[in-house]
């Protein structure tokens, strides 16, 4: 073989080595993130989420990409953008915004992995045959809404011990529901007081909802956890304080923003949670023999300006079991 014609085969070979080395690269996983509110109210929690991720060992951009459908505020859309998701091929599919979107994954696939994120009983819910090992493609984080609400109702006793009559907002579209009011009706009863439940699911559902609980003289209103809610945070919160209606929420965006009081899970460590569950499950583990995380860490936050503004004095006993106040 002539020089000439050596070198050009040997240039012509190098030129083929950095295609060959990359198409021997593993394509970068995908994983579809699934969530019935929008970004904008949610955006620390995808932040949380990102960071989870990133604690196994995977980082958007770099070896990850994250596929994001939000259904902004329309449950009616979760099917479609699930199965858009599933036709895609992701890797797995998150759904840290509650059961709905989570069964709406379950229903267009039985093999791409699902993380939820959830208020409620999955195993009620029909998303895990148990909380130790969950079976199928599903597993997660799942905090039970009922028994927060009856700390709930307990923390607003506490702060209006002489009101008489309660509220529960909820959302009737919640697979939930049932299941929260069961329990919140019962602390009710253990209090010896009544409770009223009040169903709202859409924004104008929310405002006829307060028209109610001021006509039947409300003292004190729980708000459920939903996705519409933290959607509607503004409207809720100015129509409590409009009203002067003592209001404990589940999340502590709307006390932030001027709402009385709240307890309920660490949203943003839950989300963490996720993330991590996400990573493993990219790394190879079964979802089926994942246990359901169950949260162990809850905020208190209560908004001193608010209970000024209400004529309300917290008892220092609540407020030294506060974990964030707000002046």
């Amino acid at each position: 073989m002539r020089r000439r014609d050596f070198m050009t085969l040997l240039g012509g070979t190098a030129a083929t080595w950095p295609l060959a080395a990359r198409a021997q690269q593993p394509a970068m996983p995908v994983v579809g993130f699934l969530d019935p509110r929008s970004l904008e109210p949610t955006a620390h929690l995808v932040a949380a989420f990102r960071h989870g991720l990133s604690e196994t060992g995977y980082v958007e951009g770099q070896n990850v990409t994250i596929e994001y459908r939000w259904a902004e505020g329309h449950n009616d859309r979760l099917p479609d953008l699930a199965a858009d998701l599933v036709s895609r091929r992701v890797a797995a599919i998150t759904t840290p915004g509650g059961i709905a979107a989570a069964l709406a994954a379950k229903a267009v696939t039985s093999t791409i992995p699902i993380v939820f994120m959830a208020a409620g009983d999955p195993v009620q819910a029909g998303l895990a045959t148990s909380l130790s090992r969950p079976g199928g493609n599903t597993t997660g984080v799942s905090f039970m809404s009922g028994e927060i609400a009856a700390k709930q109702l307990g923390l607003m006793h506490e702060l209006v011990p002489q009101a008489e009559r309660f509220a529960v907002l909820v959302n009737p579209k919640n697979p939930n529901t049932e299941s929260l009011t069961r329990d919140v009706q019962a602390a009710a009863l253990a209090i010896g007081r009544q409770i009223e439940v009040f169903p709202a699911s859409t924004n104008h559902d929310i405002d006829t909802a307060f028209a109610r609980l001021m006509q039947q003289k409300a003292d004190g209103l729980l708000v459920g956890a939903d996705p519409l809610f933290t959607a509607r945070r503004a409207q809720l919160v100015i129509l409590a304080t409009h009203h002067r209606l003592p209001t404990v929420y589940f999340d502590r965006v709307l006390t932030d923003m001027g709402g009385l009081m709240s307890y309920g899970a660490n949203l943003a460590d839950q989300y963490r949670q996720v993330g991590i569950y996400v990573g493993r499950v990219l790394k190879g583990e079964k979802p089926a023999d994942m246990p359901v995380i169950r949260p162990t860490k809850f905020d208190l936050l209560i908004n001193l300006q608010t209970a000024r503004t209400l004529g309300l004095k917290v008892p220092p006993t609540l407020l030294a079991t506060a974990d964030e106040v707000i002046e």
